[in-house]
């Protein structure tokens, strides 16, 4: 994983690994059968759950194995995974399965038609979740439009730190969260070149939420 960011090298991290170009290479593809995409995304998931998490406050438990007795430091319990819908859904489930003591939350937001404010229509994370580590769920970062407006929502719950995960991102919406989020370490899978002029991350891998769900 290196850090690569001009202002805030901290402040983006991005996964490097020889797995993440094999599964890459079925994420991208423009043929890739729907269960191949949800099961390249998910195996990417747990690459992103392994970055954000290795720095998690730790507490020392008390085992006994067949031989002794020992301590091992693990995580407390005490994470808060947000997907931002509905995408965001192909992160958090496998997110969860890899890190069992997660709480999950969800927030819906929809993008006007002219692309120039986003709509929240749905919101509920776990009770007690202020002052909690949080990370929030994305398979793609482009304008960071919404990813901006998720953060503020979060914050204003009182959740935190935060931290934000992609898949897959460009340099446009990673600077959009690092001008309105300076405090958020952003971390991605893969730094793609541009947006288009439409929109669309370049080379990116189309529209995850349809090819998550088949709705084309």
């Amino acid at each position: 994983m290196t850090d690569r960011y001009s202002d805030n090298p901290s402040k983006l991290q991005v996964l490097e690994h020889p797995l993440l170009n094999y599964h890459f290479a079925n994420l991208r593809a423009e043929g890739t059968p729907q269960v191949h995409f949800r099961e390249a995304l998910e195996a990417i998931a747990h690459h992103l759950a392994i970055a954000v998490c290795q720095d998690l406050e730790c507490e020392d438990r008390p085992i006994r194995t067949p031989l002794e007795a020992m301590s091992i430091a693990i995580p407390k319990f005490n994470l808060l995974a947000v997907s931002i819908l509905r995408a965001g859904n192909g992160l958090l489930d496998p997110f969860l399965n890899f890190v069992p003591f997660a709480r999950g939350g969800h927030i819906g937001l929809e993008r006007s038609n002219d692309g120039m404010s986003v709509r929240e229509y749905y919101f509920k994370i776990p009770p007690l979740s202020k002052g909690m580590p949080t990370v929030i769920l994305d398979p793609m970062l482009g304008t960071g439009g919404s990813a901006s407006t998720a953060i503020a929502r979060l914050k204003a719950e009182g959740v935190g730190p935060i931290k934000f995960a992609a898949v897959v991102a460009c340099p446009e919406g990673v600077e959009r969260i690092h001008t309105d989020h300076p405090d958020v370490t952003v971390y991605v899978a893969a730094l793609d070149r541009e947006l288009s002029k439409k929109k669309y991350i370049l080379p990116g891998l189309g529209d995850a939420g349809d090819r998550l769900y088949g709705t084309f």
